[in-house]
């Protein structure tokens, strides 16, 4: 059974009309999907940063994780986000962002951070079905370790907040839209 998304807001953010969206989470909260959605409804181009790091590196984002150590790995994401230089995008971001003061200091430059927060039951299905999904984790950390770490993070940084997990990814953009609506 879908229900409409609920949301809040956190920290209210005016909208530039040449700004940039980013969308926070946890891996498998939808991030990319819901920002292909909004970016379709805005008619401005998604850009994940992920692809980002992949296309920096030549290899998948798993492989590239595997290969560094947390925090290196944490440091290369961050330095990826921090030399984007955008305009009228949708930023769909890694999960691991929010670690990396930086990284958050160029997303808000950019334009408003809204977080997509997702029942960890979700996520750890979600991950079950594609479980070579790239996440930045230490040795010995869990999934549910990273959430109940990240959640702070992102509620800390978001400017907008869509709570959910079994909605289309359709209404979840339809309700940042929305917020952007409102916003501007």
């Amino acid at each position: 059974m879908n229900s409409t998304p609920s949301f809040y807001t956190p920290h209210p953010a005016k909208v530039s009309p040449f700004g940039c969206v980013s969308i926070i989470g946890m891996a498998a909260a939808g991030k990319t999907t819901i920002g292909r959605e909004l970016s379709t409804l805005l008619g401005w181009p998604q850009v994940d940063t992920d692809h980002l790091i992949e296309s920096t590196y030549g290899a998948n984002l798993q492989s590239i994780a595997v290969s560094m150590s947390k925090d290196a790995f944490l440091d290369l994401e961050g330095a990826v986000i921090s030399g984007i230089n955008l305009r009228r995008a949708v930023v769909s971001t890694g999960g691991s962002a929010v670690y990396r003061q930086t990284a958050m200091q160029k997303l808000h430059s950019l334009g408003p951070v809204i977080y997509i927060s997702v029942p960890l039951p979700v996520i750890m299905e979600r991950i079950a079905r594609k479980p070579d999904r790239g996440m930045a984790m230490a040795p010995g950390q869990t999934v549910e370790d990273l959430y109940n770490e990240r959640t702070k993070l992102y509620e800390a940084a978001a400017d907008f907040i869509v709570k959910g997990g079994n909605s289309p990814a359709e209404e979840y953009a339809h309700t940042i839209a929305g917020w952007l609506d409102r916003e501007r």
